[in-house]
């Protein structure tokens, strides 16, 4: 099916620099990202955090570098990852020159941060020839006393003059190979900040609305504001910040990306709240079949509608539907079409049977293309 001209978003045009492997901005995907919150130091415990984000679908995963004992287990770290690893730097220079030498694929700093010019040329050349991109941070919380005189509150203005700031020390020491944030946790200011940052230069923009709750009010917040931007076409890769485990972060990701038509990965469900004109149980078979399917990671459609009122017109547009029926006889559509019932106790592992059966045929396809 065509895209439709009212759902086309036009990504604004960025510069395109890697992450290791991973290409962020010009056309690019949009990357998922993740932060692991077990102590770094501990290289076993940051190696099963990232290994469970990986099979989750993250792209790149940050870990923090506040130690030397941390910047040592980052080379384990680093060999054991399949993703790039973001060594997250604060204020001491050469917690960053080792984690460059460590294998890190990026760096998330300040510049202005980590002491004078010469520390910065120190860390710069650390990035080139250990062929490192950077990030450059800023946050609504850790602004710079200057700026939070000037402006007598955290705004955007602080926070793109901040951001131009240290991308000009990087600039001056030529070095391009970076994005920014303007992370946030007002949904307002991290949305009007990003915006102004987005005319104001052309680098990559990492998205997020920091410290933004918990699983749910978090995923809420995020949602708002990433998708609020990625609406407009601004962002190049993304981070949700939750208070939750790193891989429910890679799940909310994609499902904002999903639902924007920016990132297709895994199974698509379209349920209805369910209410008395249900012939089965919607909250519980959506659950038990997103359970199942969370293994596919090939795009699939599926509606599960509990009556004949909005079903049928939903399984129109997806790959398989499932609409409740009387006398415990659902419809099964495929294609869109309505193709054979269904009696409730066999529903679910049917279900689960068509699914497979069609991401089988599409990565089938895609392997004779």
């Amino acid at each position: 099916m065509s895209v439709r001209p009212y759902r086309e978003i036009f990504r604004r045009k960025s510069r395109q620099i890697h992450v290791g492997s991973v290409p962020v901005g010009g056309d690019a995907p949009i990357s998922v990202q993740t932060m692991t919150n077990s102590l770094t130091s501990d290289a076993r415990a940051t190696i099963d955090q990232i290994r469970r984000a990986e099979e989750a679908g993250v792209d790149i995963v940050r870990v923090s570098c506040p130690d030397e004992e941390s910047t040592a287990a980052l080379k384990e770290i680093v060999r054991h990852a399949t993703v790039p690893i973001v060594a997250d730097i604060h204020f001491h220079y050469k917690r960053a020159i080792e984690a460059a030498e460590a294998g890190a694929a990026c760096l998330r700093i300040n510049p202005g941060n980590i002491g004078s010019a010469e520390r910065v040329r120190e860390v710069v050349k650390a990035a080139k020839d250990h062929g490192c991109a950077m990030r450059i941070g800023v946050n609504a919380g850790s602004l710079e006393k200057n700026l939070l005189e000037k402006y007598g509150e955290p705004c955007p203005e602080a926070m793109v003059e901040s951001a131009m700031h240290h991308a000009r020390i990087l600039e001056d020491n030529d070095f391009f190979e970076f994005k920014i944030s303007v992370k946030a946790s007002d949904v307002f200011l991290a949305v009007a900040a990003y915006r102004a940052l987005a005319q104001a230069c052309d680098y990559p923009l990492h998205l997020g609305i920091t410290e933004a709750g918990g699983l749910i009010g978090g995923t809420v917040k995020s949602a708002i504001g990433m998708g609020a931007l990625l609406w407009e076409g601004i962002g190049d890769t993304i981070r949700v910040s939750l208070s939750a485990h790193p891989v429910e972060e890679v799940k909310v990701g994609y499902e904002i990306l999903k639902s924007l038509g920016l990132r297709s990965r895994g199974v698509r469900v379209v349920s209805c709240p369910s209410c008395a004109r249900q012939g089965f149980d919607v909250v519980k078979t959506v659950e038990e079949l997103e359970r199942r399917l969370a293994h596919i990671t090939t795009p699939v459609t599926l509606s599960i509608i509990g009556c004949v009122v909005n079903g049928p017109g939903e399984a129109r547009e997806t790959d398989v539907g499932l609409t409740g029926g009387g006398g415990d006889q659902h419809m099964v559509y495929v294609a869109g079409n309505p193709d054979h019932k269904i009696e409730g106790k066999d529903m679910i592992d049917h279900i689960v049977s068509l699914v497979e059966r069609k991401a089988a045929e599409v990565e089938a396809a895609k392997g004779k293309a």
